[in-house]
């Protein structure tokens, strides 16, 4: 049976996890990561938070005989920027979290 001061120490641990990982996630969706792809040709910025707020095409790439190879172009980049911001969610929530998979709860906690 759990006492009433080892609940109260549970409690404050769930409050500071809760403050950690809503500072955790304000400093992510402050965070900005680049996907690239054709060398360069194409670069996305994607937020932590998931968000995609910037793409960049070279000139050279726009070429209108050719829209799929910019559609496939412009796909790999913004791909390979959600993959990072996944990448750096993992390990900044992962911190807070201590490793631990909080499944369901987590949504509850922040």
């Amino acid at each position: 049976m759990v006492n009433k001061n080892q609940m109260n120490q549970m409690m404050r641990q769930v409050q500071k996890m809760q403050a950690d990982m809503a500072a955790a996630q304000q400093e992510l969706e402050a965070t900005v990561v680049e996907g690239t792809s054709g060398g360069g040709a194409v670069t996305v910025a994607v937020t932590g938070g998931l968000v995609v707020t910037d793409v960049k095409i070279s000139p050279e790439v726009v070429d209108p005989e050719d829209i799929e190879m910019l559609q496939d172009l412009v796909l790999a980049a913004v791909n390979q920027g959600l993959d990072t911001a996944r990448a750096l969610q993992g390990e900044k929530m992962g911190g807070v979290t201590g490793g631990l998979d909080l499944g369901a709860l987590g949504g509850m906690l922040g």
